[in-house]
């Protein structure tokens, strides 16, 4: 199976820049997401956090 595959990727030219177009995407995706964590706000993080355990009658009728 992986000589299939071997022989029809060797047969693409310009395959050896798959490699490295998949990794930058990949950094640059775990980069912004570390920046999107890191900036978030903390008060928003607590409100979010404390979401579950919110006793609003608001949040009750809709089940």
């Amino acid at each position: 199976m992986m000589k299939f595959i071997k022989h029809h990727m060797a047969s693409i030219e310009g395959v050896s820049l798959y490699p490295i177009i998949s990794l930058i995407i990949c950094f640059t995706f775990f980069i912004a997401l570390f920046w999107w964590v890191f900036s978030y706000k903390k008060k928003d993080l607590n409100e979010i956090s404390n979401l579950p355990l919110n006793d609003d009658d608001q949040n009750n009728n809709i089940l």
